[in-house]
């Protein structure tokens, strides 16, 4: 694979999970990044780290679901680092678990307000700058729930399949230009959010669910990340990648 030196990339969401694990993939191959998060001190944590081990980044507070934020992401890597070459629009939110009928209209909005609308800002912005720089490569992340569904959580199954179609549309409208765009789906990963939430019981039952027979990593999910977003992958755009363990495959 080849490095990212001399490139500038922004990765929304990323103050922890697969988000920091991108932003620091992407540093070690040589890329300048804006780690984005709405939790300022979150970014500032990876981005410090990235700068201990001799990477370049910055931390910059935003809420991908304003569309404003998403304007000064960009604005702001531009004048950092005088350009804007890849992004990662990683962001995302889930909801509580309940059925349609009963569903909480707070909740689908808000859901839907970081999960796609929040995609579609950062696309809105990040589209010109790569143009002006000369061209670059997008990934969205997308989720395992962009191609099958899961009971009791309609905002975020919506979303991420709404979110690879938008994909599609900005491929469709910006590869010839030198804009490519691609979704990632990730699993289910392993984080200790995870471990947390469910019984040994309950874990067991989901890593049975998969191919493999057990959870993801953050950096396989990265891997395919930084393949997507290299000159290797010069020609795919407007796709959807899973990286599941085989989830879906039943």
């Amino acid at each position: 694979m080849s490095d990212f030196e001399g490139k500038v990339a922004v990765v929304t969401g990323g103050g922890s999970g697969i988000g920091e694990a991108v932003a620091k993939a992407l540093a070690a191959k040589g890329a300048s990044v804006v780690v984005t998060d709405i939790k300022l001190d979150a970014a500032q944590r990876v981005a410090s780290e990235i700068e201990d081990a001799g990477g370049t980044a910055s931390a910059f507070e935003a809420n991908s679901a304003v569309a404003a934020d998403n304007e000064r992401m960009v604005q702001f890597a531009v004048d950092t680092y005088g350009a804007l070459h890849l992004a990662v629009n990683n962001a995302g939110i889930g909801a509580a678990p309940q059925p349609i009928g009963e569903y909480d209209v707070a909740a689908w909005d808000r859901v839907r307000s970081v999960d796609l609308d929040g995609v579609f800002y950062g696309l809105r912005y990040e589209i010109p700058a790569m143009l002006t720089a000369g061209g670059g490569a997008i990934v969205n992340m997308s989720s395992v729930l962009g191609s099958v569904g899961i009971a009791q959580n309609a905002a975020y199954v919506a979303s991420k399949h709404a979110l690879v179609g938008l994909t599609k549309v900005a491929a469709l409208e910006y590869t010839a230009q030198g804009v490519r765009t691609n979704a990632v789906g990730p699993g289910f990963i392993d984080t200790p959010l995870v471990r947390a939430s469910l019984s040994e019981e309950a874990l067991a039952a989901l890593e049975s669910e998969h191919a493999a027979k057990r959870l993801g990593t953050d950096a396989e999910v990265a891997a395919l990340v930084l393949f997507l977003l290299s000159d290797e992958a010069s020609f795919i755009s407007g796709s959807y990648h899973l990286v599941d363990g085989g989830y879906s495959a039943h």
